[in-house]
């Protein structure tokens, strides 16, 4: 297991995690820092890197590829959508939302990205982000309305007009027209969309350095949100990629996202909103801490 490339990369990211820990509690990456590189990421790293990683000349077995990854991650996010409703029917208001929110939304991007990076170079950031633009636009609807009880009417408008799903309509239109963009551009976006690795485990370090480490471990709630999400969701989709007999490498790509984390917007949607924060802040710590186990567990698998 030493020699596992999942193992490897999995470990660079949780030691790189390990370093925005530390400068969290040396108040080098403090609340503003920590706001910052997250806008940085969110506006600038990330779609650099998406667009980058659309700059292959067109190919209709790539574009029936990218329809695969879109349509799983629709089916996917639906069917958590009710899985959750099942699953979270009698806690209170306060505990659903959370529950529900990990549920469907895992950290494909600031997570998920890097893993793809690392293990499939441009072409699975290249599906990734088909997968995550679907998540962008559930987050902006249904992730708002699950904390706002449906009352935040704006957030289709920021469903559809958000950095993520605009750099993906960009990097297509790049693909689907084989645009050769000039070297110094392509270049430009490579070396800025490359530190969107680094800078998003320093900020999943600094959010998991506020966390008190005694509070990460107690409660039933926080395990079995966090069993569904590192563990029940990845093998509900090896199960069903496997029985409709899609391509090994999709197969791959689509279940590294699917056995990613909480998503970091958690604590953010919940503080907002006034949800149960600190469930928020345990379930999102625990669950990364355990996916530097069960990520690579679950790759073995396939």
């Amino acid at each position: 297991m030493g020699n596992n490339p999942v193992v490897g990369q999995v470990m660079v990211l949780f030691l790189t995690m390990i370093v925005g820990m530390i400068a969290a509690k040396q108040n080098i990456i403090d609340d503003h820092a920590r706001k910052k590189l997250s806008d940085l990421l969110l506006y600038i790293t990330s779609p650099f890197l998406v667009i980058s990683s659309f700059n292959f000349k067109f190919s209709s077995d790539m574009l029936v590829s990218a329809g695969i990854v879109f349509t799983f991650s629709l089916a996917i996010h639906f069917f958590s959508i009710f899985l959750g409703k099942l699953l979270f029917a009698k806690y209170p208001y306060e505990k659903q939302s959370v529950l529900k929110f990990i549920l469907v939304f895992s950290n494909c991007g600031f997570m998920g990205f890097p893993v793809l990076e690392g293990l499939f170079g441009k072409t699975g950031v290249f599906y990734g982000s088909i997968y995550v633009a679907v998540f962008n636009a559930f987050i902006w609807t249904y992730g708002v309305m699950l904390f706002s009880k449906g009352s935040q009417q704006s957030s289709v408008k920021k469903a559809l007009i958000n950095p993520g799903i605009i750099s993906v309509v960009v990097g297509f239109f790049i693909f689907l027209f084989s645009i050769e963009l000039p070297k110094p551009v392509l270049q430009t976006l490579d070396m800025v969309g490359s530190m969107t690795s680094p800078i998003s485990m320093l900020v999943i370090g600094a959010i998991l350095a506020e966390t008190n480490l005694k509070d990460i471990f107690t409660g039933f709630e926080v395990y079995y949100g966090t069993v569904l999400r590192l563990v029940v969701m990845p093998l509900i989709a090896i199960l069903a990629l496997t029985l409709i007999g899609i391509d090994r490498e999709l197969l791959r790509v689509c279940v590294v996202l699917v056995a990613m984390p909480a998503a970091a917007n958690t604590v953010i949607f919940a503080e907002k909103y006034e949800a149960n924060s600190l469930l928020a802040s345990r379930c999102v710590a625990l669950s990364t801490i355990l996916s530097i186990v069960t990520i690579p567990l679950i790759m073995m698998l396939i």
